[in-house]
């Protein structure tokens, strides 16, 4: 995979929260956006609510032969802000919030320009510290009508920016430990949030590829290499390894937590900028939305107008697509003979277990016409547990911290059920609990593995049931 394709990847990263649904500039959560990798100057004001001005990222290499080399990409978003002016009649400007020109709206606006600092092929044993300008600017962009008219005009300006990377390495158990940080060095102050965001480095990503080694895992990583992964620190932005599955020459250090090689789902047609949601639900939420709530939006932004373009000219089959995939949780049982490299397989790859529902949809409730949960039972310790059972709970798996306190309880069972991967739950209500009953009459029950529950014995049973009709 390319260094652009790794790119598309970490744009998911630098554009979370640029936009918000719904996508209009008059929207309450769009007041403040810019919610992750925000580096805010060092001088910023208490009042100005500004971001930590650094980020440090440790990740781990296994040196090859040859001298070993790191580039590192540096990404961000510069704050850009776009003022409408309107043309007077005397031939000066005055800023506003909208002018409509011909019936199509433009707004004042912040936008944002990507910017991208490289340190090409750095020694991986020689430690840097340099100083990066980004410059500022001010361009101007007339707004015309249908007759050649100037009827105002659009001012984009940027501050300038300085920053600082620096680099060393460490060397631990055999492997290197690489350390890169970043730390936004604006000498100015920053009184109010405005002034704050526009000197700060927003949506901060870093980019690395080595040369002549190989990164290793931080989540997955080889027995010999754990202790070493595991005194790697980070600081607001944390390293995995990125592109094709399986490689080991790159890695993506985001302000967010991924998993190694992160991707985006061959079913998204498009950015919506709200990473944390769901295409699916995003898209009929703009599809709900009314047309003058639509034109703001694409009066709001250039990228929010594609995405309300882009919602509107959806097929139902492109719609179909967004409904998602059933995938199997698990990741197939490697063969015996098979020499384990790397991270374990990516459960992403593993084709869904079949199910066997005699032709019937599993999501359909036909398929489950085996099933009766009020007569189906388990065998725990030899003995047949089902509904009406009374069994000692004693919780192992800590799904839940509530299931602390069922620790030695007696529950009565109220159903046995059966999941889609073969799974077994055991529904229970406590025995002692004043309103089982009631949890019971609205099926409001606690589930548990038949190996952390254990059956009352034919005595014990005989006497809790005593007890309950005293």
């Amino acid at each position: 995979m390319s260094l652009d394709q790794v790119r598309s990847i970490a744009d998911a990263v630098l554009y979370e929260g640029y936009l918000l649904y719904p996508y209009r500039a008059s929207s309450h959560k769009n007041q403040s956006r810019w919610q992750f990798g925000v580096l805010g100057p060092p001088h910023a004001a208490a009042a100005s609510f500004g971001e930590e001005p650094d980020l440090e990222m440790q990740c781990l290499l296994a040196p090859h032969e040859g001298p070993a080399q790191v580039t590192v990409h540096l990404r961000f978003l510069q704050l850009q802000v776009r003022e409408v002016q309107r043309r007077d009649e005397d031939g000066s400007h005055a800023p506003v919030k909208k002018l409509t020109v011909d019936g199509v709206s433009v707004m004042t606006w912040d936008e944002a320009v990507e910017q991208e600092v490289v340190l090409v092929a750095e020694p991986l044993d020689e430690p840097l510290d340099e100083v990066h300008e980004v410059p500022g600017g001010e361009e101007s962009e007339p707004l015309t009508d249908a007759r050649g008219v100037v009827v105002g005009r659009i001012v984009r300006r940027r501050l300038p920016l300085t920053l600082r990377i620096l680099t060393r390495s460490a060397v631990d158990d055999g492997y290197v430990r690489l350390s890169v940080s970043v730390r936004n060095e604006h000498p100015e102050p920053a009184p109010t949030k405005d002034a704050a965001i526009r000197a700060s480095l927003i949506g901060a990503h870093l980019l690395l590829r080595a040369q002549n080694a190989a990164f290793v895992s931080l989540l997955e990583p080889p027995a010999g290499a754990a202790g070493a992964a595991g005194r790697c620190r980070q600081r607001r932005c944390w390293p995995v390894l990125a592109g094709a599955k399986g490689a080991t020459d790159t890695v993506l250090g985001a302000p967010i937590i991924l998993y190694d090689y992160p991707e985006v789902a061959e079913q998204s047609p498009g950015a919506l900028f709200d990473s944390t949601e769901i295409d699916e639900i995003l898209t009929l939420r703009v599809m709900t939305m009314t047309e003058e709530e639509k034109a703001e939006a694409r009066a709001t932004d250039p990228r929010a107008r594609e995405i309300i373009d882009r919602c509107e000219g959806m097929s139902p089959a492109d719609l179909q697509q967004l409904h998602g995939l059933l995938r199997e949780p698990r990741p197939p049982e490697p063969a015996a003979s098979a020499a384990l490299v790397g991270p374990s397989a990516d459960v992403r790859d593993a084709e869904p277990a079949p199910f066997d529902t005699a032709g019937v949809p599993w999501w359909d409730p036909a398929a489950d016409a085996s099933v009766q949960p009020g007569s189906d039972a388990v065998t725990i310790d030899g003995v047949r547990v089902a509904k009406g059972s009374l069994v000692r709970v004693h919780p192992s798996r800590r799904a839940d911290a509530q299931d602390l306190f069922f620790a030695g309880q007696v529950a009565r069972v109220t159903a046995v059920l059966a999941d889609v991967d073969g799974g077994t739950h055991v529904a229970l209500v406590l025995v002692d609990d004043p309103a089982s009953d009631l949890h019971d009459w609205y099926g409001r029950y606690f589930y548990f593995a038949p190996d952390e529950l254990t059956p009352l014995s034919v005595e014990e049973t005989a006497q809790y049931r005593e007890e309950n009709r005293s």
